[in-house]
């Protein structure tokens, strides 16, 4: 055999074991798995939305590093927040990370968490969010096509405007406030005497620069994050509702997962979602100081008792919507 013979056959060999080591590459880049995940605000450091999905894919990467891919749609990129519940629904989006009040189109029982003043701080909140009661009530997704697999936050939301800062329940008379398009946070509103406007999320900020609202409802790192204050003078810390962000995934998504994968997917949302709980928290602190910087006039409450005392017609009112063993089950973990 001729040197030149066993250098063109040395040679062919090592294309072939390229090639080979190529394709193998290539065949486990390709079976990973993409998550497209959704959410409606920005992609920011700070925003909830963004945190909660960050740090899901950094869980998922550490739990099994190359199994998943998960791909971010933030800022309305896939649509409003029902537009991607359907497509959750569908399967044509994999995961998004929804507010509760948006959740409540698809299942009025979610309509609980929006009750006005329910809880009393964020440490009940997510004691509630994750009881048996809790569970309870991202089990009804399922029949929807839609898989819960645990409640983030985004901190309490506040009333921001620009007319006066709202310290007892008549300074809200009167107020052209957007609220979260959901029929509980109208009539909340409504009986405190402001006057609310459903409006889509990706309408919002529009609508207070152009002046055809005073302000709306919104969580503190949201406010920061959208840069509402440099539209917006007075925020009043109401605290009026906690914004549970419900981590979902579409059940055609999560079927096509094995056992272990999906065991790997709750996992990874429940550390995920422990994890941006803290970091929120942690973040509230510096953003009032930030937005107070940047100009924005903050109070807090003279008397919450005082609105709670307005808005308890509510419960009565939503109790049947909201269904008597999901309302009933919230309130005993609260007085728990």
């Amino acid at each position: 055999m001729s040197l030149l013979f066993k250098q063109t056959t040395l040679k062919k060999v090592a294309s072939l074991c390229a090639l080979a080591t190529a394709m193998t590459v290539a065949g486990v880049a390709s079976a990973a798995t993409t998550i497209r995940l959704g959410w409606t605000t920005a992609d920011s450091e700070i925003d909830p939305y963004a945190i909660t999905a960050r740090y899901f894919k950094e869980e998922l990467e550490a739990a099994a590093p190359g199994e998943f891919n998960v791909r971010f749609f933030p800022s309305n990129q896939l649509g409003n927040d029902t537009e991607m519940l359907q497509g959750m629904q569908m399967g044509t989006l994999d995961a998004g990370v929804i507010t509760g009040a948006q959740i409540s189109t698809f299942d009025p029982a979610f309509q609980v968490l929006d009750l006005p003043f329910l809880f009393e701080d964020s440490a009940e909140a997510h004691r509630v969010l994750d009881s048996e009661a809790g569970q309870k009530l991202l089990g009804r997704l399922e029949s929807k096509g839609i898989v819960g697999l645990g409640f983030s936050g985004a901190g309490f939301r506040h009333t921001i405007n620009n007319t006066r800062p709202i310290q007892e329940p008549n300074d809200l008379k009167g107020i052209k406030l957007r609220v979260q398009p959901s029929s509980i946070y109208l009539s909340s509103f409504q009986e405190l005497g402001a006057n609310p406007v459903a409006l889509p999320w990706s309408d919002a900020f529009t609508a207070v620069q152009q002046k055809t609202v005073d302000g709306l409802e919104i969580p503190l790192a949201v406010i920061y994050a959208n840069k509402y204050a440099e539209e917006v003078k007075h925020l009043s810390l109401t605290n009026h509702t906690y914004n549970a962000l419900g981590v979902l995934l579409s059940k055609r998504t999560f079927n096509k997962l094995t056992a272990e994968q999906q065991d790997i997917v709750r996992q990874a949302a429940a550390k995920a979602i422990a994890r941006q709980r803290i970091t929120v928290d942690q973040n509230e602190k510096d953003l009032l100081e930030k937005v107070q910087a940047e100009g924005m006039q903050v109070n807090s409450m003279a008397d919450i008792n005082s609105f709670r005392a307005v808005v308890k017609p509510i419960y009565d009112q939503y109790s049947g919507q909201i269904g008597s063993e999901t309302f009933d089950s919230v309130m005993t973990q609260i007085a728990q």
